[in-house]
């Protein structure tokens, strides 16, 4: 429907009612036509109740008594007058700028009905337009609500620590840095880190998952989501406008904004369909009586049968509703898109390009197999291991000192640290010289064998990242390889799943493109099913790859972390930012923001991509096509105002009926 309430608050924008204008988009946001949203309005509800009532009133006194015409034609007046404003003043700003609209063509159709006297269908038709306004406004609203109903989950008040007690304060005067206590069972009202306490948090409303998740101190938290467990002191990082929450609602209203490729096509169309049925009426109009010695009246009714039925309400609504349920619908399960555009984009794709480390991987290492090959154990060799390497920030040092922990192996913090830049590191430990390193530190110190390069080589094909522990050679001591301990980023339990999946939804081709070795993302992408594997990529070469994958495909996808990825996000057709939650960076550089962590996500928002484009493309059919069959029918004769007004109605209702489908995902 291009039509748009009118609002006393905003009336200098909503008479600019014209289907399609193309400028409205930038003023406002939502599915109509025009750009206006649809705030409920309660004197609009009522005069439409009234003009239904005295239609039903007119329809009494008209079939009551034989001698009620006047009466009849009174009452049908005032329901005309009654459901008039939905209609008059866009008209008159229609005809003001001198650009035909459908709220002219029905006012159009409805003089003429008054004009040969068929008062009952002029009244009918302001009602039932009336009823498809309202159904339309139903529809943003509906809509609408659905995300700014988040915003009601995030508390009003906060328990603030002030002055050596808590304090219930506004969360709008909560300061960043301020610390609030949260009770269990309560919401959290701000964005923060906790800094006591631990607890499970429900994310849902951020994130979309659907188990709880568990928070202790230094864990992000965000306004809206609910503590059910213990009681949290939380660090406020966020000011209450700036929350993860009220981004996410803006951001989205923000995007409906944006017009999607078939939104742009409908305004296009609709631009020269109305003026072209406009003159098509008028020809229908004059043209019989003035040549061919047809009916006057009769014409007249045919011309004004034609303008209701070439109204493209259910044309230009099609299209806007759809995208904003879909894009709703992916926000309340934690999947950001930023505009009809990109959603469109979802449902287009042949092609998805897949970073590594973060994306198909957890993005920890994790210590996967320990191997003796000298006289330690497997226990003394990650106590050794840990011993030097509590000494250093690596992710590899830090991931052996976390299995250590983990295993509950005991370790000395050794002494005499030497960080070996490139190759690894050494310490003492009870007066002796260890070594933890890589492949080339144990090949320089002389204790490389064609057994140790067999065993690092077969480690290595699995993807996983070699550490060597050892005695260092020194004076008498000849040296010797204690063990190897093998260090892997985990592939994501649901990774060859969702790869699976997307080739079910029908994306053609799948890729992994990383900085890693050639040899660990081979692994990796034989775990997961993909068709191509490229490593040893810089951003530059990341870039080159995703531009042929676009240019071969032309829809084509890029999944990273939303920072590193920046170039290929940017090539890409659509740029996919994983596990995001919530950061500047992530929701900026990409399209699209999977808030939480679960590659299942990105499969859900493809689908309903898919399932978004489907709708339209039936809607838009749909449409058309009722518009011709009920053209040709107002043109012969055989249409008139009652079926043609029922036929636009029910065309409306059943496109946006079709299209809030999509809420339900």
């Amino acid at each position: 429907m291009s039509h748009d309430h009118g609002h006393s608050h905003r009336s200098d924008h909503c008479a600019c009612s014209e289907v399609g204008d193309a400028h409205t988009a930038h003023d406002h946001a939502g599915p109509s036509a025009c750009g206006c949203s649809h705030d409920e309005s309660p004197w609009e509800t009522r005069s439409l109740i009234l003009s239904g009532v005295l239609v039903a009133a007119g329809q009494t006194a008209q079939w009551g008594a034989r001698l009620a015409s006047t009466w009849s034609a009174t009452i049908y007046a005032a329901a005309i007058l009654a459901g008039g404003w939905f209609l008059l003043p866009k008209a008159w700003a229609a005809l003001r700028r001198l650009r035909p609209d459908i709220n002219l063509l029905m006012v159009l159709a409805v003089v003429g009905a008054t004009y040969i006297g068929d008062w009952a269908e002029a009244a009918s038709v302001v009602f039932l337009f009336g009823v498809a306004e309202w159904l339309e406004g139903w529809a943003d609203r509906r809509s609408h609500r659905a995300i700014e109903a988040l915003l009601d989950l995030s508390p009003k008040l906060a328990l603030v620590h002030r002055d050596g007690a808590y304090v219930e304060v506004a969360v709008e005067d909560v300061g960043v840095g301020e610390t609030v206590s949260v009770r269990s069972g309560t919401n959290i009202p701000l964005d923060g880190v906790v800094v006591s306490g631990s607890s499970s948090v429900n994310q849902a409303p951020i994130t979309g998952e659907s188990m709880p998740v568990d928070k202790r101190p230094g864990d992000p938290v965000f306004a809206g989501t609910l503590n059910q467990e213990g009681s949290l002191e939380i660090r406020v990082t966020r000011a209450a406008g700036d929350t993860t929450l009220a981004r996410i609602v803006h951001l989205v209203e923000e995007t409906q904004g944006r017009k999607a490729p078939s939104q742009r096509f409908v305004d296009a169309f609709a631009r020269r369909y109305t003026p072209t049925v406009t003159v098509l009426a008028l020809l229908v109009f004059l043209l019989p009586p003035l040549f061919f010695g047809g009916s006057w009246t009769e014409w007249l009714y045919r011309a004004c049968v034609l303008l209701i039925i070439a109204c493209p309400c259910a044309l230009v609504i099609s299209t806007p509703v759809s995208i904003v349920a879909g894009i709703t619908a992916l926000a309340r399960h934690g999947v950001l898109v930023k505009g009809g555009e990109h959603l469109e984009s979802l449902g287009r794709l042949k092609a998805i390009a897949f970073d590594k480390t973060g994306t198909l991987t957890q993005g920890t290492p994790t210590v996967s197999e320990v191997i003796p090959l000298g006289s330690r154990n497997a226990s003394e060799i990650v106590s050794l291991a840990a011993a030097i390497d509590d000494h250093s920030p690596h992710p590899i040092a830090k991931a052996l000192v976390a299995h250590a922990k983990a295993a509950g192996i005991a370790f000395p913090r050794s002494s005499g640290y030497q960080n070996l830049a490139g190759h690894g590191a050494v310490g003492l430990i009870d007066g002796h010289e260890f070594f933890v390193g890589n492949h080339s530190l144990a090949h320089e110190l002389g204790l490389c064998s064609a057994e140790l390069e067999r065993r690092i080589e077969a480690l290595e094909q699995t993807g996983s990242t070699v550490v060597v522990v050892g005695h260092r050679p020194h004076d008498a001591c000849a040296g010797e390889v204690l063990g190897l301990v093998a260090i892997g980023d985990s592939l994501r339990s649901e990774a060859a799943e969702t790869v699976s999946g997307l080739r079910t939804a029908g994306v053609k081709h799948l890729v992994v493109l990383s900085g890693d070795n050639q040899h660990t993302v081979d692994a990796i992408a034989a775990k997961v099913g993909v068709d191509e594997a490229y490593g040893d990529l810089l951003p530059a070469g990341k870039l080159e790859a995703m531009g042929r994958l676009r240019d071969r495909y032309g829809f084509a996808a890029m999944v990273g972390d939303g920072v590193n990825d920046a170039p290929a996000l940017a090539a890409a057709t659509l740029g996919i930012a994983m596990g995001a939650g919530g950061t500047d960076a992530a929701i900026e550089t990409s399209d699209v923001t999977l808030m939480n962590d679960n590659l299942h996500t990105l499969l859900d928002a493809v689908r309903l991509g898919r399932r978004t484009l489907a709708i339209i493309r039936f809607n838009i059919g749909f449409a058309l096509a009722l518009k011709a069959l009920f053209l040709v029918l107002a043109v012969t004769g055989h249409a008139n105002l009652w079926m043609a007004i029922v036929a636009d109605t029910g065309a409306t209702l059943l496109v946006t009926t079709n299209s809030l489908r999509l809420l339900r995902t």
